[in-house]
């Protein structure tokens, strides 16, 4: 088994633990709003530790934040959609970017979860991934990005995950999003997967919502 594998036990403990969150697509909003908050209120340490022993600024660089609008994209994301007419079974969203250590530090920064085996490169040499890898949670958030494309108003009801191998610094991975199931009431049940080239690094099923968009009357 490679170092970029899960062991069996590591696999029990991901299946066990993957029911943990609905709305992804909040908690993507609410990292950015995290993120551009903390920079406004960083005390001037210059990245320094303060006696409590963390960082002012979290790593998050001097660099001024810029809100993210609703609906953009950026340069180096990329999206594909396979959508003739209304929403069927077999329409498909895909969603590639890349994961950068900055990602890492500002999803850190907005979720709490400062586990050192993301973050210090030193401990993370010594497990068994032999270096940092990326949050298993930021990595699946690629997922939500997939489902925000498809057209109308897409809330998340649920979403089961099972991560099959670590994602690292500068990986560029791909989400994958299809409609297996039209469950009736606007909801769909839909396969959701993470790839990194053609490796599977996610596998997962989601049911999600979707509304027509509103009306915009302006």
């Amino acid at each position: 088994m490679t170092n970029d594998s899960y062991s069996m036990p590591f696999e029990t403990w991901a299946a066990a633990s993957s029911r943990v969150f609905n709305t992804f697509l909040e908690a993507n909003r609410a990292a950015n709003q995290a993120a551009i908050s903390m920079l406004g209120s960083r005390q001037a340490t210059n990245g320094k530790r303060t006696t409590n022993g963390t960082r002012s600024d979290v790593a998050l660089g001097a660099a001024e934040e810029r809100r993210i609008e609703a609906g953009e994209d950026l340069d180096e994301w990329a999206a594909h959609r396979e959508i003739d007419g209304e929403l069927s079974v077999g329409d498909l969203v895909r969603f590639t970017k890349t994961i950068s250590q900055r990602d890492i530090e500002r999803f850190a920064a907005a979720s709490g979860d400062t586990n050192p085996i993301h973050l210090d490169d030193e401990w993370a040499e010594e497990t068994r991934f032999n270096g940092r890898i990326a949050h298993g949670i930021l990595v699946s958030g690629l997922i939500s990005a997939a489902l925000a494309r498809f057209p109308g108003s897409v809330v998340y009801l649920s979403q089961d995950l099972e991560f099959r191998a670590p994602v690292r610094i500068g990986d560029r991975v791909t989400a994958t999003v299809e409609i297996v199931e039209d469950l009736g009431g606007d909801q769909f049940r839909i396969r959701t997967s993470v790839a990194k080239d053609d490796d599977p690094v996610i596998d997962g099923e989601a049911v999600v919502l979707i509304d027509d968009a509103p009306i915009d009357d302006a």
